[in-house]
């Protein structure tokens, strides 16, 4: 038991702040990334208690079918709602977080209400006394069928489990020389665009800041750019905390309201699916469809025939997205007046992929990300 402020001292009252989070996002389609960090705000919780609440958000988020499979083995009538989410917090921790079946069934009960009480003692007993029985690999992976089904079409069978797998697990904490967290994978892509002193470099999805941040400690100017207004006030925090050189402007980057070859290097950090980011955005899975992943293509292409025409002749662009689908990445074709810059890697652990690069998520231990290169004709 970890020690607190009076009314809130142990484990089981961090299960009832993960157990009303949980409600939030299952109930009310919240997001898990906004409302853990309320349910921690206030020194309510010891540090201990905190990651212990993160980390049975996050993870009973993301295991959210493969709990429903180790429970439903044992039960005969579906359980309501609120019910549901109980039984998935306490099969979290005794199939996935590993805690002792003493506490992850005991705790969990003691949060159900009386009438429902014994029927969630007698399941989490029989989940505690049994091995998982998984009824398909998409299921043990917890993904919709759809998203299993295009991770093996795309990738193969084993990376697409490898990939999967390493996405169940949280992510490890990369932190730039300057303070700034961000994933080894967002930070080769914006070493990839070869910022250099004095250049004119325009980031043309740019929240929450840190590639454009990046791409300014090289010495060049930035103009990072974003369509809501909110998202352009996140990238200013991020430049003022960090003192970098870039200019903050509100714009559709489908409709960027710059000079023609304006820049000496132009960045589309594309909205995209986010398939290669699943383990830091825990619902993503559950939130996009097939039918999302087609109409973001249609996005993509025309922010980048938007923005190719601001490339000075000879200038670069680039080209990323958190995804592995090829519809949002290699199927896209060549800009007008560009040819693709295959000349040497870029910096980190890439393979070769079309006309492109692409990381795995369990190549080295990062997001999964495409990137494409293209260099305007002189």
């Amino acid at each position: 038991m970890s020690s607190g402020p009076v009314g809130v001292t142990s484990t089981d009252s961090a299960r009832k702040v993960a157990y009303d989070a949980l409600r939030r996002i299952e109930s009310q389609g919240a997001y898990a990334n906004i409302v853990v960090p309320a349910a921690l705000a206030g020194d309510r919780l010891s540090s201990a208690d905190r990651r212990f609440v993160t980390d049975l958000v996050y993870g009973t988020t993301r295991m959210r079918r493969a709990c429903d499979a180790t429970v439903d083995r044992f039960v005969l009538t579906p359980p309501d709602d609120a019910t549901r989410t109980l039984l998935r917090l306490g099969a979290y921790q005794l199939v996935f977080a590993g805690v002792a079946p003493h506490a992850a069934v005991g705790e969990t009960v003691a949060l159900a209400p009386k009438r429902v009480r014994g029927f969630v003692n007698a399941v989490l007993r029989k989940v505690a006394a049994s091995q998982p029985e998984w009824p398909s690999e998409a299921a043990r992976l917890s993904v919709p069928d759809w998203i299993h089904e295009r991770f093996v079409s795309e990738l193969g069978e084993l990376d697409a489990r490898l990939a999967l797998e390493r996405m169940n697990e949280a992510p490890p904490v990369s932190e730039r020389a300057d303070g700034y967290v961000q994933d080894l994978s967002s930070q080769w892509v914006a070493a990839a665009v070869e910022a250099r002193p004095g250049e004119r470099v325009l980031d043309l999805c740019a929240a929450p800041g840190g590639k454009a941040t990046a791409m300014a400690t090289d010495g060049a100017f930035v103009v990072a750019a974003d369509v809501r207004p909110s998202r352009c006030r996140l990238v200013a925090e991020n430049v003022a905390r960090l003192g970098s050189f870039v200019g903050v402007v509100v714009a559709d980057g489908r409709h960027p309201p710059f000079a023609a070859d304006r820049f000496d290097a132009v960045l589309i950090d594309a909205p995209c699916s986010g398939l290669g980011a699943l383990r830091r955005r825990p619902d993503a899975r559950w939130r996009i469809s097939a039918d999302d992943v087609t109409e973001l293509a249609v996005l993509q292409a025309e922010l980048i025939s938007a923005a190719a025409p601001l490339v000075r002749p000879g200038g670069r662009l680039v080209y990323s997205v958190c995804t592995l689908t090829a519809a949002e990445s290699i199927d896209h074709s060549v800009p007008d007046g560009f040819d693709v810059d295959s000349s040497e890697p870029p910096a980190g652990t890439w393979r070769r992929y079309g006309s492109g690069w692409r990381v795995l998520p369990h190549d080295a231990d990062t997001d999964g990300m495409v990137l494409l290169r293209y260099r305007r004709r002189s």
